[in-house]
């Protein structure tokens, strides 16, 4: 075998990690905080990149109950200006307030003057 087709072969289960992470359709992912628990689960067919269907159940800002609601994934763009690049989370809307969920584990909800409302960060249990 030829010192090429060995650096394929290796590559190939690196790839298959790589691409086992981004199949998560489906899945609940839950965010902890000091305050709040969060659970996402992204309603999109595997592979894509953006989504706009994820689901959040947490507290509601106003009541402390339970609230579900729908929003989208949210990306850095690429140098195009265009394409959905990086990764950084999510974001949701009830109303005129705004809730972010952010890959780094950053919770914020965020009212229509964009005053800051809640802001924690938390560790994510996949």
């Amino acid at each position: 075998m030829s010192l090429r087709g060995m650096k394929r072969i290796r590559a190939l289960p690196l790839a298959g990690l790589c691409l086992s992470g981004l199949a998560l359709s489906g899945q609940a992912s839950t965010l902890t905080t000091a305050n709040y628990q969060i659970e996402l689960t992204d309603l999109c067919a595997e592979g894509n990149v953006t989504c706009d269907r994820v689901k959040y159940e947490g507290p509601s800002v106003d009541t402390g109950r339970k609230t579900v609601l729908t929003g989208s994934t949210l990306h850095g763009l690429c140098a195009d200006g265009v394409t959905p690049c990086r990764f950084q989370g999510y974001v949701f809307r009830d109303g005129s307030v705004i809730y972010r969920v952010f890959a780094s584990g950053l919770f914020q909800v965020v009212a229509e003057d964009a005053e800051i409302l809640i802001e924690e960060s938390g560790s994510w249990g996949w």
